[in-house]
């Protein structure tokens, strides 16, 4: 059960824009699961800095719902699965591989954290998850049915069953993508039914956060979702996908520049001492 003195549903769900109907059903949860993706963003500034964010509840709150901060996939999916549990849904944390860039599922760590949600009532479990923070992610949950194509909020998934040396089978989801004008699916990440606890993903949480291996500490990477495009700013490159497939990119190359589409475009309040932009990945203009 989610401590009600550390989590308050009601700021969350102000947080995210979402003041429709709070009965634990598959029509909320997709609700719910599409605002909190728009509403708050991803973004990395305190794994740059070397620091593994607090995953308590109440700092979450603090951080996350009254602050305009975001925060990576341990950050989005405690918070997310503190409002489901809340709500009458059950959760079941799950740890899986990323794919992205990388075909060999087994060449990856575990070091994502995705839910694994039963809506009472339905038979029928569903994978959600609003922290992967990239333009395959998923916008809604998706049953965990293999081999079907869903359609979630204009993104197209599916998951699928490959092989695993394991005793657990082992789920890949995937999302498909037009590039060039040919259609292919790409591996998102692979993940087995295993239940993981909170205190595995403190560990793995403090890893990403401060290892000088984890890409989450070597540059920013901030990603945000609204209706109608995808914005990601990775490094000093800010990559700008419309809902129509258009995409513009451009260099950021100054602190100020980087802070004030911080503030604008994405919706976050860069703490002061933070350095977005380390000259030796971004070269400061004469």
């Amino acid at each position: 059960m989610t401590d009600p003195a550390q989590f308050d549903l009601d700021a969350y769900l102000l947080r995210i824009n979402q003041a429709g109907d709070r009965r634990p059903d598959a029509t909320t949860l997709r609700d719910i699961h599409l605002a909190h993706v728009q509403a708050i963003p991803f973004e990395n500034l305190d794994a740059l800095h070397g620091t593994a964010p607090s995953l308590a509840p109440a700092d979450l709150m603090a951080k996350m719902v009254h602050s305009r901060r975001g925060g990576y996939c341990y950050e989005h999916n405690t918070l997310f699965a503190c409002a489901l549990t809340t709500l009458g849904f059950r959760v079941t944390r799950l740890a899986a591989r990323v794919m992205v860039g990388e075909a060999n599922v087994e060449s990856r760590p575990r070091t994502h954290m995705a839910l694994l949600v039963e809506v009472p009532g339905d038979p029928q479990p569903y994978l959600a998850d609003v922290g992967f923070g990239t333009i395959g992610a998923l916008l809604e949950p998706v049953p965990l049915t293999v081999g079907m194509d869903f359609y979630d909020a204009g993104r197209r998934h599916r998951l699928m069953h490959v092989p695993n040396p394991g005793p657990l089978q082992m789920w890949v989801l995937e999302a498909f993508s037009d590039v060039m004008g040919r259609g292919i699916w790409q591996g998102q990440y692979a993940f087995t039914l295993e239940p993981f606890e909170q205190c595995d993903f403190e560990v793995i949480n403090w890893y990403i956060g401060t290892s000088p291996r984890s890409p989450f500490t070597q540059r920013l990477y901030v990603h945000r979702v609204t209706s109608d495009k995808n914005l990601l700013l990775t490094g000093c490159n800010l990559t700008e996908t419309h809902a129509d497939g258009t995409v513009r990119e451009r260099k950021i190359t100054d602190e100020a520049t980087a802070r004030r589409l911080l503030d604008e475009a994405f919706g976050i309040t860069a703490p002061e001492t933070a350095t977005l932009l380390p000259s030796s990945l971004c070269p400061q203009r004469s």
